[in-house]
């Protein structure tokens, strides 16, 4: 996004926020929201809420709802939320609309992913401050740069991964980061850094997971002789490939498709599942229940 862009987002949006919940099915939940809402000058311009069961259930809501002067009215709704969500043992997000989100993306060799994101970006489909580049190669520096976006080359393996993820945490913090993308980052990140971002860590597996995880899984693919290959786009947890899934999807391969074949079209589900992944995170349509997402 250009300044352009991002000033006209900001302006259209100054008086916009998004309340995400999650909290035991039971009655009164909608009616307490939408009485507070109003109670401060608020109108509800979005809803989507979603319950695992009527009775026993855990009950999801994501609403958009604007107000004049809302900077003004920021910590009011903020505390008369609270309160409600204690009567309600609510788990709440609230973001206003006119704080962007800065995000850094981690990248190697393999720029296809990152080239998705800073178009998508440079389209306003990301609403977000991309605020750095972290590579363990250099090969991305150009491209980067081209989009005005500060690039930093820090050679990483797992012999000195504690250095490194310092130098990343130190970086994190200076440009206060609210996102990280791994677009198909080729480094394993370590507990620290990832208890760090919790369900703030996204990244793009190149395998319709739960299926080939881990190493070589177009190989894997290609001997088991599947038709379908696929991507997935999920948040990162200390288990390796098994963290909340955001975004799937697949296409189709056959016989005649050998494994070069396979790693070509899965890198076009892989730009485009990470892609959606990052923007609905962006928009607040993701909330995390246990090891599965509710997206709206």
């Amino acid at each position: 996004m250009n300044n352009q862009q991002i000033q006209q987002y900001l302006t259209t949006n100054q008086n916009r926020a998004r309340l995400l919940v999650s909290c035991p099915d039971q009655p009164g939940i909608v009616s307490a929201i939408s009485t507070l809402l109003r109670d401060h000058g608020a109108n509800i311009v979005e809803s989507s809420q979603y319950t695992t069961h009527p009775v026993e259930g855990t009950f999801f809501l994501r609403i958009v709802f604007e107000a004049d002067d809302m900077k003004a009215k920021e910590n009011e709704i903020r505390d008369a939320i609270t309160t409600v969500g204690e009567e309600f043992s609510m788990q709440w997000r609230l973001n206003f609309l006119h704080e962007l989100k800065k995000t850094a993306i981690f990248a190697s060799k393999d720029t296809t992913c990152l080239r998705e994101l800073l178009y998508e970006w440079e389209s306003g489909d990301l609403v977000t401050d991309i605020s750095l580049v972290i590579s363990n190669h250099e090969t991305g520096r150009e491209l980067v740069e081209s989009f005005g976006i500060p690039f930093y080359y820090i050679p990483a393996n797992k012999d000195i991964r504690k250095e490194v993820e310092a130098k990343q945490l130190e970086l994190m913090e200076e440009y206060a980061i609210d996102l990280i993308v791994l677009a198909r980052y080729m480094q394993i990140l370590t507990p620290k850094f990832v208890a760090t971002y919790p369900s703030s860590i996204i990244n793009i597996h190149h395998s319709f997971l739960p299926a080939f995880v881990g190493a070589s899984p177009h190989k894997r693919a290609y001997d088991r002789g599947v038709k379908l290959i696929g991507a997935t786009s999920h948040y990162v947890t200390d288990d390796l490939d098994e963290g909340p899934i955001i975004e799937q999807d697949v296409i189709r391969v056959d016989h005649r498709n050998n494994v070069s074949d396979l790693k070509k079209k899965g890198r076009l589900i892989e730009r485009s599942v990470l892609a959606r992944g990052v923007k609905w995170h962006l928009e607040d349509r993701v909330i995390v229940n246990e090891n599965k997402t509710i997206v709206f």
